[in-house]
């Protein structure tokens, strides 16, 4: 999910399951193993800190780990965001231990009168800064800010949440220009050592942290919020990661499952390896889309090409140029092959960033990479001034303490092949990204999680069939995981990366309807 720049909107307000090898894929815990019923993980809640009173102040411009920028305006109307922290248990292995802070933010319910509660926001990665990613769409969800107040947070480990930190800004900029696609021994051992020294960097900065920022833990700190909150119910909107650390929370506190939309569907039937090959195709799909539209404008369309196969020969014949002639990018810096896969990346969470991505295409393939590089820059969290946020550190360590899986060397090489197949442009650097938990100094606690809610509340599950993130699939998966009479499917037929931020006015009513009026849409309902 990391907003500011406006080429950051797609990516990151959709939301975001960042690219393997840079970051982790979507899989979901602590190290510890979940608690199997709501009333063993309510068991762990520390009463205490269910009481603590919050202080609500304005809210300051976000700080660099959140990905900086100025102090959220003020919404229609006046409403300002306020902000607050509140404390939650390092460890609920031990309730009564030491404590951490989680940074809040969250804007009133219009309507007191018919306000219904909290409606907390997740908005994926993992990684994402909620406390800087809701004001920046606020807007959007005026809707919904009329019964509820809208609320986000930084989960543990992101942002002004005990955030984790790794490699700092030179490092950083190093690894991101770096071969994500090695051919040959020296760059396979070149590219084993950089993952090995960003674990170590992780653990040598934030190694009391790693074990303790899984999605297991983030369940609880939501469910600890519910009752600061003041809310019997959790009242929830997941977008992409988000989905899944909903679905977890269903799975430990079905009781407490309130109205709750998850959209951009996280399969929770799939590992590691299986979610990543599911990405290479998903992104596939995604360019296969945008090279048909291209071809479809005709001269409208830069891009060289009669057929979509021919626009994506084009867009694979620049990333093969790039891998060993960059290009100018911004500054000194130059255009490298792994950031202009990462670049078109970004600009494939949202048709409206389609037009970016031709334009850096075409810009790229005549010696100007700067374009590309400021979608990849946006995609991996770094700002105008060279500083990164901490989002990609985040989503490498809630990966690494969620997927048990840890990948040698020999094991990707066999794995290569699969993803190739899966995607001439995205399989390869998927693929390689298998292996960023290799080293991780924590023990990851599961395959895939558990998120069965017997006795929940119905969960609304919104599955986008061009979704390049989190393929379309993921949806039916999840709902039938929740169980018979909570995972209520619906389809919206589209582009981009969720369903509810793209404008379709059938989605938004189906939501508004269900979280404001109570009424569950059909299950099968299709919004074109």
């Amino acid at each position: 999910m990391r907003t500011s720049p406006a080429l950051r909107t797609a990516a990151l307000a959709a939301t975001v399951t960042v690219l393997l090898p840079l970051a982790g894929c979507s899989d979901g815990g602590g190290e510890e193993s979940p608690p199997r019923s709501a009333e063993a993980a309510a068991a762990t809640t520390p009463s205490g800190l269910a009481s603590q009173q919050l202080k609500w102040t304005p809210c300051p411009a976000p700080s660099q780990a959140q990905g900086g920028g100025a102090s959220p305006t003020p919404l229609p109307g006046g409403a300002v965001w306020e902000c607050s922290f509140m404390n939650v248990p390092l460890d609920y292995a031990e309730p009564d231990g030491e404590t951490i802070e989680l940074a809040l933010v969250r804007a009133k319910a219009m309507n007191a009168k018919k306000r219904i509660g909290s409606l907390i926001f997740n908005f994926g990665g993992p990684g994402a800064s909620g406390v800087a990613t809701l004001p920046a769409f606020g807007t959007e969800y005026d809707k919904l800010r009329t019964r509820y107040d809208l609320v986000s947070f930084d989960p543990r480990g992101v942002g002004r949440s005990a955030g984790v930190e790794c490699e700092d800004d030179a490092q950083l900029d190093a690894r991101y220009e770096g071969d994500g696609t090695p051919d040959d021994a020296a760059e396979e051992k070149e590219f084993t050592e950089s993952t090995k020294a960003y674990a170590a960097a992780c653990e040598k900065n934030s190694g009391k942290k790693l074990p303790f920022v899984g999605t297991t833990n983030a369940a609880r700190d939501m469910d600890l919020m519910r009752q600061v909150l003041g809310d019997d119910k959790l009242y929830y909107f997941g977008i992409s990661y988000g989905t899944e650390l909903g679905g977890v929370y269903a799975h430990l506190f079905p009781k407490h499952v309130g109205r709750s939309v998850l959209d951009a569907v996280v399969d929770p039937t799939e590992d590691a390896e299986q979610s990543s090959l599911g990405q290479a195709k998903g992104f596939q799909l995604a360019l296969d889309n945008f090279a048909e539209d291209c071809v479809d404008r005709g001269d409208a369309c830069t891009l060289p090409g009669s057929t979509a196969e021919e626009v994506e020969q084009g867009v694979s014949g620049l990333l093969d140029r790039l891998e060993t002639k960059p290009v100018p990018g911004i500054g000194s810096r130059k255009l490298t092959q792994t950031q202009a896969t990462t670049g078109i990346a970004a600009a494939l969470y949202s048709k409206e960033t389609w037009p970016l991505l031709e334009q850096g295409v075409d810009e790229a393939d005549g010696g100007n990479g700067a374009l590309l590089l400021a979608l990849a820059d946006s995609l991996n969290g770094r700002s105008e001034d060279g500083r990164y946020d901490n989002s990609a550190a985040a989503n490498t360590a809630i990966n690494c303490a969620d997927s048990k899986e840890r990948f040698t060397l020999d094991r990707t090489k066999e794995k290569l092949p699969a993803f190739h197949d899966a995607s001439p442009v995205f399989g390869d650097y998927l693929g390689w990204g298998l292996m960023a938990c290799t080293g991780w100094p924590v023990a990851g606690a599961w395959d895939t999680p558990d998120v069965s809610a017997e006795g929940a509340a119905p969960v609304l599950v919104i599955g986008n069939t061009g979704d390049p993130a989190t393929p379309y699939a993921g949806a039916k998966a999840m709902a039938e995981e929740l169980g018979e009479g909570v995972g209520v499917e619906m389809t919206y037929r589209g582009e981009g990366h969720g369903a509810y931020n793209s404008g379709s006015s059938c989605v938004q009513k189906a939501v508004g309807g269900y979280l404001l009026d109570g009424k569950v849409p059909a299950a099968g309902t299709v919004c074109g």
